[in-house]
């Protein structure tokens, strides 16, 4: 088995611009990312494939991105035991609100970890996708603990900032 990899599955290349964050957060991090466009409705013969090949060589935890129906992540989680976390796609009339409901909307046994519409789920997605490998690997453990100790530290280097200018 090679190194452990989180994959990111997106239903469109047009979820790309927001997953990149996705990507860039992860590797940060120091954790190995495949990225691919499969589609739970149009490939799903391919969706099935990859995850399964996914799983052989070490995959650890599926992030799926998908909008409007956002079946991709429920899809996924039918094919696999790893952990899925699911980004629904802001978009379409509902802007993202039925792509939440698809995603989240899961029968018991076969969850689905779901985030946040957009933007703030495509980086949600990669901390909670980094916890989830902290649990057995201390050296990204300790990048997330630091990472949560820099975005504390901006905060009250803010609020200090805010404090100065008020007295």
């Amino acid at each position: 088995m090679s190194q452990t990899f989180v994959a990111i599955l997106m239903g469109s290349d047009s979820d790309w611009p927001c997953m990149q964050a996705t990507h860039k957060i992860l590797k940060d991090f120091g954790i190995k990312v495949e990225v691919k466009v499969t589609s739970a409705h149009r490939t799903p013969a391919a969706t099935h494939d990859y995850v399964k090949d996914a799983e052989t060589r070490g995959c650890a935890v599926f992030i799926c991105a998908a909008g409007l129906a956002a079946h991709l992540a429920g899809a996924v989680a039918g094919l696999t035991t790893k952990p899925v976390i699911g980004v629904p796609m802001e978009g379409g009339p509902l802007k993202g609100q039925d792509a939440l409901l698809s995603t989240v909307q899961m029968p018991a046994g076969v969850p689905v970890a779901t985030v946040a519409i957009g933007n703030a789920g495509a980086k949600n997605a990669a901390y909670l996708a980094a916890q989830m490998l902290a649990i057995g690997n201390t050296e990204v453990a300790q990048k997330v603990a630091d990472d949560r100790a820099n975005n504390a530290k901006i905060v009250m280097d803010k609020d200090a900032k805010l404090q100065a200018s008020l007295a």
